[in-house]
Order: C-alpha cells, then sequence, then structure tokens
C-alpha cells in the first residue's frame, strides 16, 4: 500500500499522505464519489483524498459526507472534523474526532514566488532569510492554506487574515494569528523529499 507519510498528531488526531499509483477502478470500488469530477486526474486525487480518510480511521462514514457551499467537505454531526490536499501524484488528509483540522500539500514551483507579495506581508517577507527561496514561499503558502483550511468559512485574506509572528526553524513551526476570529494558532510544516506538507490542529 503506498502510504507515503503517516503521524498521529495526538490520541484524537491522525495524519497521512498517500501516493497515488492505484487505478481509478481500485479507489470506486472502495469510496463513493461525492461530486462530479470530469478530468481523470483530478478525480483520481479526489477518490484517493476520500480513501485515505477511512484509512486513517476505519469506521468513517464516508456516506454521511456533504459538500458545503465553500465546496468544503463536511459531516453533518461532527463526528469527525476532516480536511484534504491533494498535489501531483499525492493527496493528503487529517481527520480528528475532537478538534478543527486543516492540511495542505504542494510541490514548490516558480508561481509561488510570482505571487508571493499577494499572499505575504513586508513583515513576513522580512523574516524569510531569502524572500526568493522556493521552499520557504512554498512553506508560507501551504501554512496559510492549511489555516484556510482549518477556518472553513470561505472568504479570507491570506495576506491580511492570516498573519505569521515567527518561523520556528528548530521545530518546524509557524505561530500564526488568525485575524478573522481572533485566535492563535501553530502551523506544522514537514518536508518529504520535495513534497511540503503543512497542518494546523486547534
Amino acid at each position: 500500500m503506498p502510504i507515503f507519510f503517516q503521524q498521529q498528531i495526538n490520541e484524537f488526531t491522525r495524519l497521512g499522505v498517500w501516493k497515488i499509483e492505484e487505478t481509478e477502478e481500485f479507489f470506486q470500488s472502495n469510496v463513493p464519489q461525492h461530486r462530479d469530477v470530469t478530468h481523470p486526474h483530478k478525480r483520481l486525487q479526489h477518490l484517493a483524498g476520500r480513501y485515505l480518510l477511512q484509512y486513517l480511521f476505519p469506521g468513517f462514514p464516508y456516506e454521511m459526507v456533504q459538500i458545503a457551499d465553500t465546496k468544503r467537505p463536511f459531516l453533518p454531526n461532527e463526528e469527525y472534523h476532516f480536511s484534504i490536499s491533494h498535489c501531483g501524484d499525492y493527496a493528503a488528509a487529517i481527520v480528528s474526532s475532537r478538534q478543527r483540522v486543516g492540511v495542505d500539500v504542494e510541490l514548490p514551483t516558480e508561481k509561488v514566488a510570482a505571487i508571493k507579495e499577494k499572499f505575504l506581508s513586508p513583515a513576513e517577507l522580512a523574516r524569510l532569510h531569502d524572500p526568493n527561496d522556493l521552499y520557504w514561499l512554498t512553506v508560507c503558502w501551504s501554512g496559510k492554506e492549511a489555516v484556510f483550511k482549518w477556518y472553513g468559512e470561505g472568504k479570507v485574506d491570506f495576506k491580511q487574515h492570516i498573519q505569521f509572528r515567527q518561523l520556528n526553524e528548530a521545530d518546524n513551526t509557524i505561530d500564526c494569528f488568525f485575524e478573522k476570529n481572533t485566535t492563535t494558532l501553530q502551523i506544522n510544516f514537514h518536508q518529504i523529499d520535495k513534497l511540503v506538507l503543512s497542518w494546523v490542529v486547534n
């Protein structure tokens, strides 16, 4: 089985990254498709992400998943909080029975450097050793995406509402203030080969 990375975050929360090597038929025999996805690779990512939910928590009730107006998947009874992300041939998911969660997975590309001033403030850019370093820019983008998914209600300005206070290289965390609901968060990030993985549990 191509589980690429997994971690028990705490007693109630598990995280995993799946490397997609299976066919669509494999996933469709195990996972219901909750929305129409016409692009074949995106459909494969979609199915792999949902497969991973039950891999992490075998009792996860697929059949109860609904899609919010913000396109965020959720369980109406909040038996589990969960978040899914896809990138290339990878799907990531985080599931918790107690806490709100958000996850994001990215591969560094030049695109993130082109938009850095749209999602990072001058103060945040100044905290980077090299404001053009693709790895650290990807960490910042991925971290803010994880916060966006943790919040789950849309209408977030990454530059204004998600404010990085400190990047802690020693333990791969970012201290963050989320202005929309005045919450202090800790973002965790991890590099696996070229992949950047970020998550929030709160």
